[in-house]
């Protein structure tokens, strides 16, 4: 995950690309949006992410491990274009095939996303999500 998260920060899409399995599912926003299903779809959806998306500082707080499957709680942070602060706080799962990721779940406020993305400043309970210590 911590390479996955380095690539990212990096905004190369490729070596994201090649930490997910060829049939992998990803609820980028899961109960929200439908997910993208395969590496074809999940380089969209990555390529159009990192359009809008500067300095990213993905950060997670707490992982656990069982089985396949990490659950880890974490924000995304980042900069608009325009220069909006976006900080998302944020649950996810995922599963693993041998050591590739063929299922993603991220639990995510989409609302708190668009009220940062038009500028609104952070709320105290971001704020207070987001002054934690990142895992080791």
């Amino acid at each position: 995950m911590r390479q996955v998260i380095q690539a990212w920060q990096a905004k190369d899409v490729d070596r994201v690309l090649a930490h997910m399995h060829d049939d992998i599912v990803w609820h980028y926003a899961a109960a929200a949006q439908p997910p993208v299903r395969g590496k074809v779809a999940a380089r969209k959806l990555l390529e159009r992410f990192q359009a809008d998306m500067h300095g990213i500082e993905w950060r997670i707080f707490a992982h656990s491990e069982s089985g396949d499957r990490l659950f880890i709680e974490g924000v995304d942070d980042y900069r608009t274009t325009d220069g909006h602060r976006v900080a998302a706080p944020y649950a996810g799962v995922l599963e693993f095939d041998d050591d590739l990721i063929i299922g993603w779940r991220d639990y995510v406020d989409l609302g708190v996303i668009a009220e940062q993305k038009t500028g609104a400043p952070l709320s105290a309970q971001v704020e207070t999500l987001l002054d934690r210590a990142v895992a080791p």
